[in-house]
């Protein structure tokens, strides 16, 4: 594996909580949490469902807002962002990769892969080249030409990895990345995922109930109750679950 100089903080929560409903209904899905990301960094989250884990991605994706504390993502705080420069950042700077693989059905591979680009207004042919040579490179050579319904589960997510890294994101949010596949497709798509990460760069950040997953990231961040419960490498954190019966 290729070791990274882990360069500057691309996400830095203050402080963060978040609360849905008010009064006996209220719900405290994040409680002031503090957590940093830098840049070139593999990282996974981990916790019960209820804990935070898609909260946390979704604060950090800008698509939802924290109700007290501080959200910024590649040196911009989105609290204090207008919704057409939120949507500019999640555009230029984040690709999310979900376990529902959201690609849509009347589009073929390629066009759901160049969608961000299009959107950014990236020539057809520059398009098209990016990422052709991008299917190459993830095992999707030959399919371009093919809808979602005619590719494997396997395949439709790596399209959808295609899509989150073709614009070359500072930062990329996978929630669950292999909830949807069998534990052979799903190792594949890590090894994948671990591969981008070493070649390009390309800073991840996933939440996951795979051991596999966890034990593959290079910082494993536990959450409990809305908080941080442990952060560190996986083992040691893995260790310190397990002793503490969690």
């Amino acid at each position: 594996m290729t070791a990274h100089a882990h360069g500057t903080a691309i996400v830095r929560l203050s402080d963060v909580s978040k609360v849905y409903g008010t009064g006996d209904v209220a719900v405290h899905a994040l409680r002031e949490v503090d957590f940093e990301l830098r840049s070139g960094e593999f990282a996974a989250m981990a916790g019960p469902s209820g804990s935070g884990k898609s909260t946390l991605l979704n604060l950090i994706g800008g698509l939802d807002a924290a109700t007290s504390g501080r959200v910024e993502v590649d040196g911009q705080d989105l609290g204090v962002l207008s919704g057409a420069a939120r949507t500019r950042l999640r555009r230029d700077r984040i690709g999310f990769v979900f376990q529902s693989f959201n690609l849509v059905p009347v589009l073929t591979a390629l066009e759901n892969a160049e969608y961000v680009l299009m959107l950014q207004g990236v020539p057809a042919g520059e398009r098209r080249e990016r990422v052709r040579a991008l299917f190459v490179a993830v095992g999707l050579g030959g399919l371009e030409g093919r809808f979602p319904r005619e590719l494997s589960g396997g395949q439709q997510q790596r399209v959808a990895i295609a899509r989150a890294i073709v614009a070359a994101p500072a930062l990329v949010l996978a929630d669950e990345p292999t909830a949807n596949v069998d534990s052979a497709t799903g190792r594949a798509l890590l090894d994948l995922m671990h591969r981008l990460h070493d070649e390009q760069g390309v800073t991840f950040l996933f939440s996951t109930h795979d051991r596999a997953v966890m034990e593959r990231a290079e910082r494993l961040i536990l959450l409990h109750d809305g908080r941080i419960a442990a952060d560190g490498r996986p083992g040691r954190v893995l260790d310190g679950a397990v002793a503490d019966g969690s």
